[in-house]
Protein backbone atom coordinates (compact mmCIF):
# COMPACT_ATOMS: atom_id res chain seq x y z
CA UNK A 1 0.00 0.00 0.00
CA UNK A 2 2.83 2.41 1.17
CA UNK A 3 4.93 1.57 -2.56
CA UNK A 4 1.81 2.52 -4.15
CA UNK A 5 0.70 5.92 -2.19
CA UNK A 6 4.03 7.47 -3.38
CA UNK A 7 4.19 7.25 -6.72
CA UNK A 8 0.43 8.46 -7.32
CA UNK A 9 0.88 11.48 -5.13
CA UNK A 10 4.18 12.72 -7.18
CA UNK A 11 2.25 11.85 -10.19
CA UNK A 12 -0.77 14.35 -9.15
CA UNK A 13 1.83 17.53 -7.74
CA UNK A 14 3.61 17.21 -11.33
CA UNK A 15 0.04 16.79 -13.45
CA UNK A 16 -0.86 20.21 -11.26
CA UNK A 17 2.43 21.83 -12.33
CA UNK A 18 2.07 20.41 -16.12
CA UNK A 19 -1.81 21.81 -15.88
CA UNK A 20 -0.75 24.84 -13.91
CA UNK A 21 1.22 26.10 -16.87
CA UNK A 22 -0.77 24.93 -19.31
CA UNK A 23 -3.50 27.65 -18.08
CA UNK A 24 -0.61 30.00 -18.29
CA UNK A 25 -0.04 29.22 -22.11
CA UNK A 26 -3.13 28.51 -23.72
CA UNK A 27 -6.14 30.88 -24.45
CA UNK A 28 -8.01 32.71 -26.83
CA UNK A 29 -4.94 34.55 -27.34
CA UNK A 30 -1.75 32.57 -28.03
CA UNK A 31 1.00 33.98 -25.81
CA UNK A 32 5.21 31.87 -26.73
CA UNK A 33 6.67 29.96 -23.98
CA UNK A 34 9.54 32.89 -23.89
CA UNK A 35 7.23 35.44 -22.70
CA UNK A 36 5.59 33.51 -20.70
CA UNK A 37 8.77 32.87 -18.53
CA UNK A 38 9.76 36.48 -19.17
CA UNK A 39 6.66 37.79 -17.40
CA UNK A 40 7.42 35.54 -14.73
CA UNK A 41 10.63 36.52 -13.92
CA UNK A 42 9.60 40.32 -13.64
CA UNK A 43 11.19 41.12 -17.10
CA UNK A 44 9.92 44.26 -18.66
CA UNK A 45 11.21 43.87 -22.00
CA UNK A 46 7.69 41.96 -22.76
CA UNK A 47 4.40 44.18 -24.21
CA UNK A 48 1.88 45.81 -21.51
CA UNK A 49 -0.32 43.54 -23.44
CA UNK A 50 0.86 40.20 -22.98
CA UNK A 51 1.69 41.21 -19.01
CA UNK A 52 -1.78 41.99 -18.42
CA UNK A 53 -3.18 39.11 -19.68
CA UNK A 54 -0.70 37.21 -17.81
CA UNK A 55 -1.18 38.94 -14.48
CA UNK A 56 -4.12 39.94 -14.33
CA UNK A 57 -6.28 37.01 -16.08
CA UNK A 58 -4.58 33.96 -16.34
CA UNK A 59 -2.57 33.71 -13.20
CA UNK A 60 -5.44 34.58 -10.78
CA UNK A 61 -7.76 32.57 -12.26
CA UNK A 62 -5.27 29.37 -12.06
CA UNK A 63 -4.66 30.13 -8.63
CA UNK A 64 -7.95 30.27 -7.65
CA UNK A 65 -9.33 27.64 -9.95
CA UNK A 66 -6.32 25.45 -7.95
CA UNK A 67 -7.24 26.34 -4.49
CA UNK A 68 -11.19 26.37 -5.20
CA UNK A 69 -10.96 22.51 -6.41
CA UNK A 70 -8.50 21.79 -3.38
CA UNK A 71 -10.97 23.49 -1.30
CA UNK A 72 -14.18 21.55 -2.70
CA UNK A 73 -12.60 18.24 -3.01
CA UNK A 74 -11.84 18.39 0.29
CA UNK A 75 -15.31 19.54 1.55
CA UNK A 76 -16.42 16.96 -0.25
CA UNK A 77 -14.77 13.74 1.26
CA UNK A 78 -15.71 15.85 4.78
CA UNK A 79 -19.09 15.12 4.13
CA UNK A 80 -19.14 11.76 2.75
CA UNK A 81 -17.41 10.59 5.65
CA UNK A 82 -19.30 12.49 8.49
CA UNK A 83 -22.97 11.07 6.71
CA UNK A 84 -21.24 7.92 5.93
CA UNK A 85 -22.67 8.18 2.44
CA UNK A 86 -21.38 8.41 -1.14
CA UNK A 87 -24.28 10.84 -2.62
CA UNK A 88 -22.88 13.15 0.15
CA UNK A 89 -21.14 16.15 -1.15
CA UNK A 90 -20.59 20.23 -0.28
CA UNK A 91 -23.96 21.23 -1.55
CA UNK A 92 -25.53 18.76 0.60
CA UNK A 93 -27.12 20.55 3.75
CA UNK A 94 -27.93 23.58 1.87
CA UNK A 95 -24.91 25.54 2.35
CA UNK A 96 -24.56 26.15 -1.19
CA UNK A 97 -28.01 27.04 -1.86
CA UNK A 98 -28.20 29.64 1.20
CA UNK A 99 -25.30 31.86 -0.45
CA UNK A 100 -26.88 31.67 -3.71
CA UNK A 101 -30.16 32.88 -1.42
CA UNK A 102 -27.09 35.77 0.04
CA UNK A 103 -26.22 36.95 -3.89
CA UNK A 104 -30.22 36.77 -4.96
CA UNK A 105 -31.02 39.19 -2.57
CA UNK A 106 -27.88 41.43 -3.76
CA UNK A 107 -28.90 40.76 -7.00
CA UNK A 108 -32.23 40.01 -7.12
CA UNK A 109 -33.94 42.14 -4.08
CA UNK A 110 -31.80 45.30 -4.56
CA UNK A 111 -32.50 45.62 -8.40
CA UNK A 112 -36.74 45.49 -7.23
CA UNK A 113 -36.83 47.39 -4.25
CA UNK A 114 -34.33 49.87 -5.60
CA UNK A 115 -34.64 49.90 -9.08
CA UNK A 116 -30.48 49.34 -9.51
CA UNK A 117 -29.26 45.86 -8.99
CA UNK A 118 -26.08 46.08 -6.64
CA UNK A 119 -23.95 43.65 -9.00
CA UNK A 120 -24.10 46.55 -11.76
CA UNK A 121 -22.16 48.84 -9.48
CA UNK A 122 -18.74 46.79 -10.64
CA UNK A 123 -16.09 46.63 -7.66
CA UNK A 124 -18.72 47.73 -5.21
CA UNK A 125 -21.19 44.62 -6.42
CA UNK A 126 -18.51 41.51 -6.88
CA UNK A 127 -17.81 43.23 -3.11
CA UNK A 128 -21.63 42.82 -2.14
CA UNK A 129 -21.82 39.71 -3.94
CA UNK A 130 -19.23 38.05 -1.92
CA UNK A 131 -20.20 39.18 1.39
CA UNK A 132 -23.44 38.33 0.70
CA UNK A 133 -22.50 34.56 -0.22
CA UNK A 134 -20.59 34.21 2.57
CA UNK A 135 -23.32 36.32 5.11
CA UNK A 136 -26.07 33.30 2.96
CA UNK A 137 -23.78 30.67 3.50
CA UNK A 138 -22.84 30.93 7.04
CA UNK A 139 -26.13 31.49 8.54
CA UNK A 140 -27.30 28.27 7.04
CA UNK A 141 -24.48 26.37 8.37
CA UNK A 142 -24.88 28.07 11.90
CA UNK A 143 -28.27 26.78 11.65
CA UNK A 144 -27.38 23.30 10.50
CA UNK A 145 -24.45 23.27 13.50
CA UNK A 146 -27.51 24.53 16.17
CA UNK A 147 -29.35 21.60 14.73
CA UNK A 148 -26.83 19.33 14.69
CA UNK A 149 -26.56 19.71 18.49
CA UNK A 150 -30.49 18.77 19.27
CA UNK A 151 -30.40 15.61 16.70
CA UNK A 152 -28.57 12.36 17.28
CA UNK A 153 -29.05 10.91 13.51
CA UNK A 154 -26.82 11.74 10.71
CA UNK A 155 -29.68 10.96 8.46
CA UNK A 156 -32.70 13.04 10.14
CA UNK A 157 -29.54 15.70 9.84
CA UNK A 158 -29.14 15.07 6.33
CA UNK A 159 -32.45 15.40 4.99
CA UNK A 160 -32.92 18.79 7.39
CA UNK A 161 -30.15 20.24 5.16
CA UNK A 162 -31.80 19.27 2.08
CA UNK A 163 -34.80 20.31 3.31
CA UNK A 164 -33.10 24.13 4.24
CA UNK A 165 -31.57 23.83 0.53
CA UNK A 166 -35.71 23.43 -0.99
CA UNK A 167 -36.34 26.13 1.15
CA UNK A 168 -33.58 28.63 0.02
CA UNK A 169 -34.29 27.26 -3.54
CA UNK A 170 -38.09 28.59 -3.28
CA UNK A 171 -37.21 31.81 -1.75
CA UNK A 172 -34.51 32.15 -4.98
CA UNK A 173 -37.79 31.22 -7.45
CA UNK A 174 -40.02 34.32 -5.65
CA UNK A 175 -37.51 36.43 -6.39
CA UNK A 176 -37.05 35.80 -9.48
CA UNK A 177 -40.53 36.47 -10.29
CA UNK A 178 -40.54 39.93 -8.71
CA UNK A 179 -37.59 41.14 -10.80
CA UNK A 180 -36.42 41.94 -14.24
CA UNK A 181 -34.68 40.11 -17.15
CA UNK A 182 -31.08 41.53 -16.62
CA UNK A 183 -30.95 41.35 -13.31
CA UNK A 184 -32.59 37.08 -13.84
CA UNK A 185 -29.43 37.23 -16.67
CA UNK A 186 -26.60 38.28 -14.02
CA UNK A 187 -28.18 35.49 -11.22
CA UNK A 188 -28.07 32.91 -13.59
CA UNK A 189 -24.40 33.47 -15.14
CA UNK A 190 -23.55 33.88 -11.41
CA UNK A 191 -25.22 30.62 -11.01
CA UNK A 192 -22.78 29.03 -13.69
CA UNK A 193 -19.80 28.97 -11.76
CA UNK A 194 -16.38 30.81 -12.86
CA UNK A 195 -12.75 30.81 -11.69
CA UNK A 196 -12.34 34.30 -13.95
CA UNK A 197 -14.21 36.44 -11.08
CA UNK A 198 -11.15 36.34 -8.58
CA UNK A 199 -8.36 38.88 -9.31
CA UNK A 200 -6.45 41.66 -7.92
CA UNK A 201 -6.85 42.05 -3.98
CA UNK A 202 -9.85 39.49 -4.35
CA UNK A 203 -8.11 36.37 -5.45
CA UNK A 204 -4.66 37.20 -2.65
CA UNK A 205 -6.98 37.31 0.15
CA UNK A 206 -9.38 34.22 -0.99
CA UNK A 207 -6.16 31.97 -1.78
CA UNK A 208 -4.70 33.30 1.85
CA UNK A 209 -7.81 32.17 3.53
CA UNK A 210 -7.99 28.43 1.94
CA UNK A 211 -4.17 28.53 2.41
CA UNK A 212 -5.40 28.62 6.46
CA UNK A 213 -8.30 26.60 5.87
CA UNK A 214 -7.02 23.52 4.48
CA UNK A 215 -4.16 22.90 6.41
CA UNK A 216 -6.41 23.20 9.71
CA UNK A 217 -8.68 20.64 8.07
CA UNK A 218 -5.98 18.19 8.27
CA UNK A 219 -6.00 18.01 11.76
CA UNK A 220 -9.70 16.32 11.48
CA UNK A 221 -7.85 13.29 9.59
CA UNK A 222 -7.83 11.11 12.69
CA UNK A 223 -11.69 12.43 13.76
CA UNK A 224 -12.75 11.25 10.43
CA UNK A 225 -10.72 7.82 10.92
CA UNK A 226 -12.60 7.26 13.75
CA UNK A 227 -16.04 8.06 12.31
CA UNK A 228 -15.53 5.60 9.83
CA UNK A 229 -15.34 2.93 12.80
CA UNK A 230 -19.20 4.13 13.29
CA UNK A 231 -20.56 5.73 16.63
CA UNK A 232 -19.99 2.53 18.77
CA UNK A 233 -16.59 1.64 17.89
CA UNK A 234 -15.43 5.88 17.97
CA UNK A 235 -17.58 6.54 21.32
CA UNK A 236 -15.84 3.64 23.00
CA UNK A 237 -12.04 4.76 21.80
CA UNK A 238 -13.34 8.54 23.67
CA UNK A 239 -14.76 10.00 20.69
CA UNK A 240 -17.33 13.09 21.61
CA UNK A 241 -19.41 11.86 18.23
CA UNK A 242 -21.96 15.23 18.47
CA UNK A 243 -18.83 17.64 19.13
CA UNK A 244 -16.65 15.38 15.99
CA UNK A 245 -19.44 15.75 13.54
CA UNK A 246 -20.10 19.25 14.33
CA UNK A 247 -16.45 20.01 14.11
CA UNK A 248 -16.21 18.47 11.07
CA UNK A 249 -19.61 20.20 9.65
CA UNK A 250 -18.25 23.57 10.56
CA UNK A 251 -14.85 23.01 8.49
CA UNK A 252 -16.38 21.92 5.48
CA UNK A 253 -19.36 24.53 5.70
CA UNK A 254 -16.42 27.69 5.69
CA UNK A 255 -14.99 26.15 3.34
CA UNK A 256 -17.86 25.93 0.57
CA UNK A 257 -19.02 28.80 2.04
CA UNK A 258 -15.99 30.45 0.80
CA UNK A 259 -15.34 29.33 -2.24
CA UNK A 260 -19.20 30.03 -3.67
CA UNK A 261 -19.04 33.55 -2.43
CA UNK A 262 -16.03 34.03 -4.69
CA UNK A 263 -16.51 31.67 -7.29
CA UNK A 264 -20.30 30.68 -7.70
CA UNK A 265 -21.68 27.39 -7.02
CA UNK A 266 -18.80 25.00 -8.58
CA UNK A 267 -20.84 21.34 -8.59
CA UNK A 268 -19.64 18.12 -8.70
CA UNK A 269 -15.96 18.20 -7.95
CA UNK A 270 -16.88 17.50 -4.22
CA UNK A 271 -19.01 14.95 -4.89
CA UNK A 272 -16.70 13.06 -7.35
CA UNK A 273 -13.04 13.65 -6.61
CA UNK A 274 -13.03 11.82 -3.18
CA UNK A 275 -14.67 8.40 -5.20
CA UNK A 276 -11.64 8.88 -7.74
CA UNK A 277 -8.49 9.10 -4.78
CA UNK A 278 -10.42 6.14 -3.28
CA UNK A 279 -10.35 3.94 -5.98
CA UNK A 280 -6.70 5.03 -7.30
CA UNK A 281 -5.79 4.58 -3.86
CA UNK A 282 -7.38 1.45 -3.07
CA UNK A 283 -7.98 2.60 1.06
CA UNK A 284 -9.77 4.31 3.09
CA UNK A 285 -7.37 5.71 5.25
CA UNK A 286 -7.66 9.27 5.34
CA UNK A 287 -4.34 10.01 6.17
CA UNK A 288 -4.02 9.20 2.79
CA UNK A 289 -6.94 10.26 1.46
CA UNK A 290 -7.28 14.21 2.43
CA UNK A 291 -3.97 15.13 1.02
CA UNK A 292 -4.29 12.79 -2.18
CA UNK A 293 -7.76 14.37 -2.10
CA UNK A 294 -6.99 17.77 -2.01
CA UNK A 295 -4.63 17.66 -4.70
CA UNK A 296 -6.98 15.62 -7.12
CA UNK A 297 -9.20 18.32 -6.95
CA UNK A 298 -6.51 21.21 -7.52
CA UNK A 299 -6.05 19.11 -10.87
CA UNK A 300 -9.68 18.74 -11.83
CA UNK A 301 -10.05 22.40 -11.33
CA UNK A 302 -7.40 23.19 -13.83
CA UNK A 303 -8.46 20.70 -16.00
CA UNK A 304 -11.77 21.90 -16.03
CA UNK A 305 -11.08 25.69 -16.39
CA UNK A 306 -8.37 24.40 -19.21
CA UNK A 307 -11.32 23.16 -21.11
CA UNK A 308 -13.92 25.91 -20.50
CA UNK A 309 -11.53 28.32 -22.11
CA UNK A 310 -9.81 26.40 -24.97
CA UNK A 311 -8.65 28.19 -27.89
CA UNK A 312 -11.25 28.78 -30.54
CA UNK A 313 -14.34 29.55 -27.94
CA UNK A 314 -15.68 33.06 -27.94
CA UNK A 315 -15.12 33.73 -23.96
CA UNK A 316 -15.68 30.41 -21.74
CA UNK A 317 -17.82 27.76 -20.91
CA UNK A 318 -19.69 27.71 -17.97
CA UNK A 319 -17.64 25.81 -15.52
CA UNK A 320 -20.45 23.85 -13.74
CA UNK A 321 -21.13 21.93 -17.50
CA UNK A 322 -17.37 21.21 -17.98
CA UNK A 323 -16.86 19.65 -14.45
CA UNK A 324 -20.27 17.36 -15.45
CA UNK A 325 -18.86 16.98 -18.59
CA UNK A 326 -15.33 15.47 -17.63
CA UNK A 327 -15.95 14.17 -14.03
CA UNK A 328 -19.30 12.20 -14.53
CA UNK A 329 -18.07 9.77 -17.27
CA UNK A 330 -14.80 9.31 -14.99
CA UNK A 331 -16.02 8.60 -12.02
CA UNK A 332 -18.92 6.03 -13.44
CA UNK A 333 -16.13 4.03 -14.78
CA UNK A 334 -14.22 3.95 -11.60
CA UNK A 335 -17.73 3.07 -10.08
CA UNK A 336 -18.49 -0.08 -12.47
CA UNK A 337 -15.28 -1.01 -12.20
CA UNK A 338 -15.47 -1.34 -8.32
CA UNK A 339 -18.47 -2.84 -8.98
CA UNK A 340 -17.26 -5.42 -11.25
CA UNK A 341 -14.18 -6.15 -9.10
CA UNK A 342 -16.65 -6.97 -6.12
CA UNK A 343 -18.99 -9.47 -7.72
CA UNK A 344 -15.63 -11.55 -8.73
Amino acid sequence: MRNRVLPIILLLVLGILILFVLNLLLGTVKIPVGDIVATLMGSQEVSEITRNIIWSSRVPQALTAMVAGAGLAVSGLQMQTVFRNPLAGPSVLGISNGASLGVAFVVLLSGSLGGVALSRLGYIGDVAMSVAAIVGALAVMTLILYVSQKVKGNVTLLIIGVMIGYLATAVIGVLKFFSAEEDIKAYVVWGLGSFARVSGNQMVLFVVLMAILLPLSMLLIKTMNLLLLGDGYARNLGLNIRRARMQVILCSGVLVAIVTAYCGPIMFIGLAVPHLCRALFRSSDHRILMPGTLLAGAALALFCNLVARMPGFEGALPVNSVTALVGAPVIAGVLFRRHQSIEE
